[in-house]
């Protein structure tokens, strides 16, 4: 698992739960939407688990009987408002914890989190490991580049877990922060993220390894249909975090300050790819938001059958994933090699081939407003120089070869 390089202790204050209610009406043949709802965009973090009971998921809404059934949704937990942590997991585990299942698909109301376990082999389904918290703080990343992101949460590091998020219509975007260590070149989840995105047509994000070695070969970052994201020193220096993955597609925010797992209002500061990839994915998800707001599109997903294989399908407004990857990519940058600071720690972006370090470059919050503009017609941005497409075409091509 590409765990944060320095996750760091995290704090048992409080939090509290409540009762599991089960069931949604059958599906109908016939897709409901209803756009009083508004645009909106589903993203599905896959790891340890999640933290449904922390103030950085909460919402006061309900989300629509349409949304839920169109997720699957077979039960309903109204989580504990009342107490510490362990005091509401205790009140809700009757009715809650104890009789989710594998394959179960659970919207904790009061909470933006639906959230499912495929494998059996979990203690508490879906609730994030005592001792872990990597899929809190994942989460954390996606709500805090984005806090109206519907969350499709799927714990579990597998191909079935990928899959669980492939299968759902409404997903958007997957994004995953695990794989092999030092990206040694052995498979993992490449053929469900193929299925993902190729098939079903949906964005991928993945995690480049915390080390420097290239993302290429990297069974999570590496795929050619993937989005493999390494991470930079934001605010700090602007250069490249040293331990971090190499030629990945491009840089996010390396450090952030993120949920506790075990803790109901708790916050830690963690590095690593693990964070920096869900807030790509958080990012992008943004941006899907806007541009199906703008469009008039009031459902999710791009089902290749429901809709044609398109993530934007507006009124005379159509997008694909490749149409995003194109956007993102074209909106990357790299910062000046000046900003260095030699105490840093970190690795100075080099004038010469800075795609071999951080790929296209740079991705941040100031991407958002460009990338959208760029795909509504409104302010077109411009090609990148020669040498950087040169660079990048070379890596999508050694990674084609590769994987295929």
């Amino acid at each position: 698992m590409k765990v944060l390089s320095a996750l760091t202790s995290i704090l048992v204050i409080s939090a509290s739960l409540v009762g599991c209610m089960g069931g949604s009406e059958e599906k109908e043949d016939v897709a409901v939407v209803d756009d009083s709802f508004g645009a909106f965009s589903v993203v599905a973090p896959i790891d340890t688990g999640i933290n449904v009971y922390h103030n950085h998921f909460s919402m006061n809404e309900s989300y629509p009987q349409w949304l839920l059934d169109q997720l699957g949704v077979n039960k309903v937990c109204e989580i504990s408002k009342n107490g510490t942590w362990e005091e509401r997991y205790e009140s809700d585990r009757e009715d809650c914890w104890d009789v989710i299942g594998s394959g179960d698909i659970v919207w904790f109301k009061g909470s933006r989190i639906i959230g499912t376990t495929p494998d059996d082999n979990t203690d508490i389904p879906i609730l994030d490991d005592p001792s872990d918290g990597h899929g809190t703080a994942v989460t954390g990343a996606v709500i805090d580049a984005n806090p109206e992101a519907v969350i499709f949460f799927v714990e579990g590091f597998s191909d079935a877990a990928v899959l669980a998020a492939a299968n759902q219509p409404l997903v958007d975007l997957i994004t995953t922060s695990f794989g092999p260590i030092l990206s040694v070149p052995v498979p993992g989840i490449e053929d469900a993220t193929k299925v993902a995105v190729v098939e079903e047509k949906k964005i991928h994000t993945g995690a480049a390894d915390n080390s420097p070695s290239p993302a290429i070969q990297d069974s999570t970052a590496g795929p050619p249909w993937s989005i493999g994201v390494s991470g930079y020193a934001e605010e700090d220096d602007d250069q490249k975090e040293t331990m971090s993955g190499s030629y990945p597609d491009i840089a996010a925010d390396w450090t952030q300050m993120l949920p506790n797992h075990d803790d109901i209002d708790g916050y830690h500061q963690t590095s690593g790819t693990s964070f920096a990839t869900p807030r790509t994915a958080g990012l992008l998800s943004k941006v899907l938001v806007s541009l199906r707001s703008e469009f008039g599109d009031f459902s999710s997903g791009a089902d290749p059958i429901d809709r044609m294989g398109l993530i934007v399908n507006g009124s005379n407004f159509t997008l694909t994933n490749d149409d995003i990857r194109d956007a993102l990519n074209l909106s990357a940058w790299y910062p000046s090699f000046s900003s260095w600071d030699p105490l840093s720690g970190t690795t100075p972006i080099s004038p010469m081939a800075p795609c071999t370090q951080v790929g296209w470059g740079v991705v941040n919050e100031s991407n958002v407003l460009p990338i959208i503009e760029h795909l509504n017609g409104s302010s077109s941005m411009a090609q990148r120089p020669f040498d950087v497409e040169l660079c990048m075409e070379s890596n999508q091509e050694i990674r084609e070869a590769y994987w295929n």
